[in-house]
């Protein structure tokens, strides 16, 4: 896997400081996307157990409140496989942290429907994420209004209480869920 940068503290990609690794390579190609360099899969860096190493040691700090994953695309196959060995370590290491994913697919339809039914890989690095921005990025929508998203069709999921209750559960930023589709 590729990445095509790695931000030690980042306030702008989810609830507190963070850490984000924007991973390589995305299928969605989405019109004026924010990231538009990163849709190549082979753009950027080698992800290697040096910037694994780094990301956790970035994470130790206790006002880091998580890690969030964007790109590209990481929920695509190839990029799953690749944080997945991450993901372990970071729930391993720091339970009490977050972590955040950025993803063009939809929650309901293109990861629970297929890529969960298909793919052990898709299950465990689901098991791993707390919170999923679902949707692809559609600029008539876009609205910077919008609390870490880029267009109003995009949705803040909370993960394993969807997964729990077996339906969309999204969080609204002020802590309180606004709808159970």
């Amino acid at each position: 896997m590729k990445y095509a940068s790695i931000k030690k503290y980042d306030i702008a990609n989810g609830r507190g400081v963070r850490v984000s690794l924007f991973v390589s390579g995305c299928p969605h190609c989405c019109k004026n996307c924010f990231n538009e360099e990163a849709w190549d899969f082979d753009y950027g860096f080698l992800f290697t157990d040096k910037e694994e190493s780094s990301i956790l040691e970035y994470l130790q700090s206790s006002y880091i409140a998580g890690l969030s994953l964007l790109g590209g695309e990481p929920l695509y196959p190839t990029n799953q496989e690749g944080l997945l060995p991450l993901l372990r370590k970071v729930k391993a290491q720091y339970p009490e942290k977050d972590i955040w994913c950025y993803t063009g697919y939809l929650f309901d339809k293109e990861i629970m429907e297929e890529m969960y039914q298909k793919s052990e890989v898709t299950r465990e690095i689901l098991s791993y994420i707390d919170v999923l921005v679902d949707g692809r990025f559609i600029e008539s929508k876009k609205d910077p209004r919008l609390y870490f998203r880029g267009s109003s069709n995009q949705r803040i999921i909370d993960v394993q209480k969807s997964l729990k209750v077996g339906k969309v559960v999204e969080i609204c930023m002020e802590g309180e869920y606004i709808n159970a589709k």
